[in-house]
């Protein structure tokens, strides 16, 4: 085997694997013309609830206009301040910014790259209007400690924002259902991912639920009836019908993605220089990333480039460093493990495709840079 023939995300695969059945569904929709809204978009809000187990799904056009719509209806506007992690992409403070409001950034667990909920309290204030905890690398934070102090400080609405964690379950319940709002993203390398962009909000909040939906249209009541500023945040029909098709399957495709994250961690045990993002009691996880902390990550990813194998850095600096907010003159610290982990984390590849003599190829490289 070649070891350039490694794909960080096969998408190319799944589709073949599922080809009949997504050209079938794709045809329908073409043939019938209703490319916006069309009726795959509800078929596919229905199943989705279902399979999270919230009253409501309003799909979106991106994970980041998911958030983003959450915020507006919220209410969330300059002056507020939101609370989230200081170790997410950009997208999670992205939105918080774009509505002229302050992100509030506390660091996370040094095993999990979760949000720290002990600290989050701490930074609560009178101009705090929601928490924003990020179920990273596919599995969720500690939602019911989370829950809890947002409830005995006002009531404060906590959004999940799991991008990469769709499928995942925290305590028997899923991601996505497990505060007041949840978001999440079908970006094409997500778990579930469509075939472009994709998004979609949770709650089982009915009225939260219409605001939504009217904001995803413009602010729109009815047609030509505009109550509110909104956006342009539609799913497209092509999109919801690809979804529909991948969900059937998705069971399966997170007990692959959970094969090869232990055939991973079986292969990497033992090598005293390289630590797995650990997996919280209670909590399963759909391996967003398959992620692994490397004392000597930069020579190692150099290492991996040469033997022709993909690897990413998921993220190479913490969200109070970027540019965009440390530019701002933002009051918020660095946060220390945040710190710490943009140094030594490096994703390696990881899609339900991949085949054990290809995480033999990947784990000998690491094994041998480092012995």
């Amino acid at each position: 085997m070649n070891a350039t023939d490694i794909k960080f995300c096969d998408l190319a695969s799944e589709y073949r694997r599922l080809k009949e059945a997504i050209d079938s569904r794709i045809s329908a929709v073409l043939s019938h013309g209703q490319f916006i809204l069309g009726p795959e978009v509800n078929e596919l809000e229905e199943q989705l609830a279902d399979y999270v187990g919230a009253r409501h799904c309003v799909t979106v056009s991106s994970g980041t206009d998911a958030l983003l719509i959450s915020l507006m209806a919220l209410g969330v506007g300059p002056g507020d301040e939101v609370i989230t992690t200081d170790f997410s992409y950009i997208a999670t403070a992205d939105v918080i910014l774009r509505l002229g409001a302050t992100p509030i950034f506390v660091d996370v667990e040094a095993d999990t790259a979760l949000i720290d909920a002990s600290k989050i309290e701490a930074v609560i204030t009178n101009r705090t209007r929601a928490i924003i905890p990020v179920s990273l690398y596919g599995q969720p934070c500690d939602m019911n400690k989370i829950n809890e102090i947002a409830k005995r400080n006002g009531g404060i609405p906590v959004v999940e924002d799991a991008a990469q964690s769709f499928g995942a379950t925290y305590r028997g319940r899923r991601s996505c259902g497990l505060s007041l709002i949840g978001c999440t993203s079908f970006f094409p390398t997500k778990p579930l991912g469509a075939y472009g962009d994709g998004g979609a909000i949770f709650t089982d909040d009915e009225s939260l639920a219409k605001l939504f939906r009217s904001i995803r249209v413009h602010g729109q009541a009815e047609k030509y009836n505009h109550e509110r500023l909104g956006v342009t945040g539609r799913l497209d029909t092509v999109q919801a019908a690809v979804l529909l098709e991948k969900l059937k399957v998705f069971d399966r495709t997170i007990a692959r993605r959970q094969s090869v994250a232990q055939a991973y961690n079986e292969r990497l045990m033992g090598q005293e220089t390289i630590g797995e993002i650990a997996v919280k009691d209670g909590n399963s996880s759909v391996f967003g990333q398959f992620t692994i902390c490397a004392n000597d990550r930069d020579n190692l990813k150099r290492a991996l480039d040469r033997a022709g194998i993909p690897s990413v850095i998921h993220y190479p600096r913490p969200l109070s460093q970027q540019p965009l907010i440390s530019g701002m003159g933002s009051q918020n610290k660095t946060a220390q493990n945040a710190l710490r982990l943009s140094k030594i984390v490096l994703s390696l590849p990881m899609h339900p495709g991949l085949d054990v003599r290809e995480i033999e190829r990947i784990t000998d490289v690491i094994t041998e840079r480092l012995s």
